[in-house]
């Protein structure tokens, strides 16, 4: 079994609870609602990117830096209202795992880019529904533009080659589930 494969079989059942308590229709159904989600957003991809640092990958994803999500969520923050000072000041998630190599940071950071092939399916809804675009307040759920399959086939190749061994594949799946748990919590708060 690929890591990729392993990864999603491991996170599966957290992915299908976060999608059904994130409650998209009331997320994504007024312009306020959804800044509020992109604001829990930014904080999460905060904490995720302080923690992992520039070097949680040394070479084994070379194309991190592009993958990075708090630009395009700064940008559209300020597009919908927020002042990039207030940005900056949102709270942040401290509860994301710690990476302390390669394998846990590929972990940590398939959540997000799965998280970037499910924008593309939330795209239209607030195309439609907010009058949304790419290039105003949408940025994020666009993440890659049409290079989304590509950076997602590049992403599994990396995951690929630096988990090629079960020790590494485990940690990873590890720091994915925690991930899923972490931006659940975040998102959504305790489960009643």
């Amino acid at each position: 079994m690929s890591a990729i494969a392993e990864l999603r079989s491991a996170t599966w059942a957290s992915h299908l609870r976060l999608e059904k308590r994130l409650d998209v229709k009331s997320r994504f159904s007024e312009l306020s609602a959804y800044r509020a989600h992109l604001e829990k957003m930014w904080g999460f991809c905060a904490g995720m990117e302080l923690r992992l640092g520039r070097d949680a990958f040394g070479n084994a994803l070379p194309d991190f830096d592009k993958r990075r999500k708090l630009p395009l969520l700064q940008r559209d923050l300020i597009v919908l209202g927020a002042d990039a000072e207030r940005v900056m000041r949102l709270p942040r998630c401290e509860t994301v795992p710690h990476c302390a190599d390669p394998a846990a940071a590929f972990g940590c950071v398939y959540v997000l880019e799965g998280a970037t092939l499910g924008g593309r399916t939330l795209l239209p809804v607030v195309q439609s529904r907010l009058g949304l675009s790419t290039e105003h307040g949408a940025a994020f759920l666009a993440s890659y533009g049409e290079d989304v399959s590509s950076m997602w086939q590049s992403f599994g190749a990396s995951l690929d080659a630096w988990c090629d061994a079960a020790e590494r594949r485990a940690r990873a799946s590890e720091a994915a589930v925690a991930t899923f748990a972490a931006l659940d919590h975040w998102l959504c708060g305790i489960p009643s």
